[in-house]
């Protein structure tokens, strides 16, 4: 598995990680949890991004990667749905990621994320000044934040995140040219979600309803060209090979697509002019489309 620097934080990750929300999700087994979850690693996969919001995701990664606790980057997202605490106040970033640490079974979080909260917290900064004293105090190793539009470009701005999380694919590319450009020249790790944009091609009409309804919009309104290539690996090689992204997440509960996913991001990334082209029909056709989803 390639890897990349995450930012300027002094640790690698794979170019590939997992996504945890489905580990989850109570309708997958204990057993088959633990098994993605090892087989991930066994993969070469070094970061695993969870939240609170994930079910017992984090719960699952404490019990069946503990005694790994070593070989991966560990990413969480904090800021609500603690007991005792108003969710996005200062006080709940502490107690959040020490439920987290409980939870996972381990000393110190690599990455903690505040998770989607909006612009207007960010600017009253009482939240972001709270997690910047865990971090002082060697609970976690990086502050960051995840979200989109003008609050990430915010967060990027601030010069107390050291990491990002947002949206990067073939139909969300707005943040690429402004707030990821400047994180990546900053020195902030980059963890891009939504690399398949949801796999909006599964659909034959539009998904009405469905969380892929604007992507399938987008995938016909562009109508890109991908030079023979099946459309999951033309999407998964474009967003997890763009410059500014330290590691692309992708959220599966099956083995077979976990597998399938890590062979395709090890082909590289798209040749030159395939990515050009995306970029210049983007900026044809998004111009009047309204930030990242």
């Amino acid at each position: 598995m390639h890897t990349k620097p995450y930012g300027r934080a002094g640790f690698d990750v794979s170019l590939l990680g997992l996504g945890a929300g489905q580990v989850g999700d109570e309708r997958l087994s204990d057993a088959d949890a633990a098994t993605l979850l090892n087989t991930a690693l066994d993969l070469g996969i070094t970061l695993i991004d969870t939240a609170r919001g994930y079910g017992r995701s984090e719960e699952r990664i404490g019990r069946h990667l503990a005694h790994r606790r070593a070989e991966f980057v560990l990413s969480t997202k904090v800021g609500y749905g603690i007991a005792g605490h108003a969710d996005w106040t200062a006080g709940i970033i502490e107690a959040g990621i020490d439920e987290a640490l409980r939870q996972m079974r381990t000393d110190h979080i690599d990455i903690v994320h505040l998770h989607s909260c909006d612009l207007a917290i960010l600017q009253a900064g009482d939240v972001v000044d709270a997690l910047v004293r865990v971090r002082e105090k060697g609970k976690i190793r990086v502050a960051a934040y995840s979200g989109e539009n003008e609050a990430l470009a915010h967060a990027v701005a601030d010069g107390r995140f050291g990491g990002v999380e947002c949206s990067v694919n073939l139909f969300d590319q707005a943040s690429l040219d402004g707030a990821l450009a400047r994180a990546h020249r900053d020195g902030l790790g980059v963890i891009a979600k939504r690399p398949l944009g949801n796999a909006p091609w599964r659909f034959g009409e539009r998904p009405v309803g469905d969380y892929a309804e604007v992507y399938w919009e987008r995938l016909h309104d562009l109508a890109l060209d991908t030079a023979g290539l099946p459309w999951d690996e033309f999407a998964l090689r474009f967003s997890a090979w763009q410059p500014a992204v330290s590691c692309a997440i992708v959220g599966t509960a099956s083995l077979a697509h976990l597998r399938h996913n890590v062979a395709l991001a090890a082909k590289g990334p798209l040749p030159p002019e395939s990515s050009a082209a995306v970029r210049r029909r983007f900026a044809e056709r998004g111009a009047g489309w309204t930030g990242q989803v």
